[in-house]
């Protein structure tokens, strides 16, 4: 039987994925008229990664990443269905560099706050947030002394609380 694992001779199988996932982003693509060009790629953790870049690519972001993550999702659940019951790799979807942005963005943003904090002593609760976000957040703000943060909340209503450290 085959695995996915790269480390295990699951070469077949880690080129059936990529076929499979970067054909049905790029016949997506197609269908929202958008010119895009889809590349396929293993991270070194065996990660499947997507990239879409071209013109008009937004559509497939959507707001605050809404229809990348539910594209992304599918990329999944397209993997999860082919592998009936193998293990399956784990999909990481890119379109037009968005995430790297967010991240970005996201940095910033929590390393202001946590300076904030530190500076008045005055918590702060941010906006829900899922669960990418949220740890890029934590990341961001392990690294500044004096505040700690903690998540708080039920899903979808999840969201990072920045405080002073004890």
């Amino acid at each position: 039987m085959e695995t996915n694992d790269p480390n295990s001779g699951g070469a077949v199988e880690s080129d059936r994925e990529e076929g499979l996932v970067g054909s049905f982003a790029e016949q997506l693509a197609e269908a929202f008229g958008i010119d895009a060009s889809v590349e396929t790629t293993r991270a070194t953790d065996g990660t499947l990664e997507v990239v879409m870049d071209g013109a008009d690519v937004g559509l497939l972001i959507g707001k605050r990443g809404a229809t990348l993550a539910a594209i992304e999702e599918l990329l999944r659940v397209i993997l999860q269905r082919q592998a009936q019951g193998r293990r399956y790799s784990k999909v990481r979807l890119e379109v037009g560099g968005y995430r790297q942005r967010r991240q970005e963005a996201l940095e910033s943003f929590a390393r202001r706050v946590a300076d904030d904090v530190a500076a008045t002593g005055t918590p702060k609760i941010l906006e829900p947030m899922n669960s990418a976000d949220r740890k890029i957040v934590h990341d961001a703000i392990v690294a500044v002394p004096g505040v700690a943060t903690a998540s708080e909340g039920e899903e979808p209503r999840r969201r990072v609380v920045v405080r002073p450290a004890d």
